[in-house]
């Protein structure tokens, strides 16, 4: 299953059945998870564990040495989860030890062409990350979020679950659960609705959601007075997602 001019390293872990496609080269303290497709003209470096089912095409560099300046060697990792789709020139950086030593992706997650995942991000799982997007170093991505194409995150960005940016969207600060963006730089343009809606969320849950998103965007309370009367009229857990994403912002808000 591993063409010829393929150079795998021998203290690589592949599992039997992972196929491995013509000049890529993989490296020590790689792990690859059964079922797994291996393009050609692929770089895979360790410490970097790639979980059942990935499919990498050609020219990605998945597991190389971060751009942190302050990176020194040091043997941080990158562990991706099952299922995940890694799309040519896509680039998947390890983590740092300023931070957690890891750069951690999620299942079922689509990296269409040219993405960067930078160092010390947390993705979850689900998400959608069209043509040439760059997350900096330290980005967090909740579960089932998409990013349009040649859209830019900064260092230390919380991207919330379910929220959805547009294409060529420029974001500075956080992005609640559930809302979507747009522009340079990223501004708040109501709910991602056609996306709660296709993942069957109920008309309670997303009336409740609209509400809460015209509390913190339409109403003018400052973000304390907003979530104080998000808790006392709703109760579902999507409410909740909703204001302890914004609860937890170290950025700001994209408004």
């Amino acid at each position: 299953m591993i063409h010829p001019t393929a150079i795998v390293d021998p203290g690589a872990r592949l599992a039997d059945d992972v196929e491995v496609g013509p000049f890529t080269v993989i490296g020590p303290d790689v792990e690859i998870g059964a079922g797994s497709v291996i393009g050609p003209h692929v770089v895979i470096k360790g410490p970097t564990v790639l979980g059942k089912r990935t499919r990498i095409f050609q020219f990605a560099s998945v597991g190389e040495d971060c751009q942190d300046k302050k990176y020194n060697g040091e043997p941080t990792r990158l562990v991706m989860g099952d299922d995940n789709v890694i799309r040519e020139g896509v680039t998947l950086h390890r983590g740092t030890v300023q931070d957690r030593s890891e750069t951690t992706i999620g299942s079922r997650n689509l990296f269409m062409a040219y993405v960067h995942v930078g160092h010390d991000c947390v993705i979850g799982d689900d998400c959608i990350l069209a043509n040439q997007v760059t997350l900096a170093g330290h980005v967090h991505v909740g579960d089932f979020a998409i990013i349009g194409g040649l859209s830019a995150v900064h260092q230390f960005c919380h991207f919330g679950t379910h929220a959805m940016a547009g294409g060529g969207s420029i974001i500075t600060k956080d992005t609640p659960a559930y809302v979507m963006i747009n522009g340079s730089p990223a501004a708040a343009h109501g709910l991602n609705l056609v996306g709660l809606k296709r993942r069957g969320f109920s008309s309670e849950a997303i009336r409740s959601l609209n509400e809460s998103y015209k509390l913190v965007y339409r109403q003018g309370l400052t973000v304390d007075q907003a979530l104080g009367e998000i808790r006392s009229r709703f109760s579902l857990p999507e409410t909740e997602v909703f204001a302890a994403s914004i609860e937890s912002s170290t950025r700001g808000i994209t408004r």
